[in-house]
Order: structure tokens, then C-alpha cells, then sequence
């Protein structure tokens, strides 16, 4: 007999899984349910004008993030100003890092 398995899922970009991560992370934290988080994706996805027979690429992952943000600061676990900082800072780290090299924040 064949044994079937559930495929692992392959991302375009490695902030891509992260995301995927992080979400999955904070859905078991208790910080929303899987419903919840499906109907707010759906609406960022149709709001960036896409739809989720997408392949998982750039575009789809960047509506993923705008999701989870507006997600989390309706949820008060963080602010609009501490993602702005956060990202500059990213940025910053990201450009002062030779290439190859692991990123990281100060």
C-alpha cells in the first residue's frame, strides 16, 4: 500500500515562512481562532485585489502581513507606531548586513 502524507509547504522567501510561523504561533497562543484569522485574510486579500487561488507568492504574503497587522493592532497586542519603528529597524539591519551574512536586530 501507498502511504500518503500531508505535503510540508513550500515558501518563495524565507520571510514567507516566518510569517506563516508567526501566525500559526500566535493562532495557538490563543490570540485569535483559525476562522478568525481566515475571514480577515480573505478581506486582505480581496481589498489588495486578489484571491486565494493564488500560489503563495510575493503578493499573496504581502496581503498576509497587511492582514495580521491590522489583525493584531484591532487585537491591541501591538500598535501602528511599534510596527513602523519595528520595520524601519528590520530595514536598517537589513542594509548594514554584508550579504550572506545573518540579519539581526541591535
Amino acid at each position: 500500500t501507498m502511504k500518503t502524507f500531508d505535503p510540508e509547504p513550500v515558501f518563495e522567501e524565507y520571510w514567507h515562512g516566518y510569517l506563516f510561523a508567526l501566525t500559526v504561533h500566535l493562532n495557538g497562543s490563543g490570540h485569535f481562532s483559525w476562522v478568525e484569522w481566515t475571514e480577515r485574510l480573505g478581506a486582505s486579500l480581496k481589498k489588495h485585489g486578489l484571491d486565494t487561488s493564488l500560489n503563495g507568492g510575493n503578493d499573496y504574503f504581502v496581503a498576509w502581513l497587511d492582514a495580521l497587522e491590522s489583525f493584531l493592532t484591532e487585537l491591541n497586542v501591538t500598535d501602528q507606531n511599534d510596527l513602523v519603528l519595528l520595520k524601519e529597524a528590520w530595514k536598517k539591519a537589513y542594509v548594514n548586513t554584508p550579504h550572506g551574512a545573518p540579519i539581526s536586530l541591535k
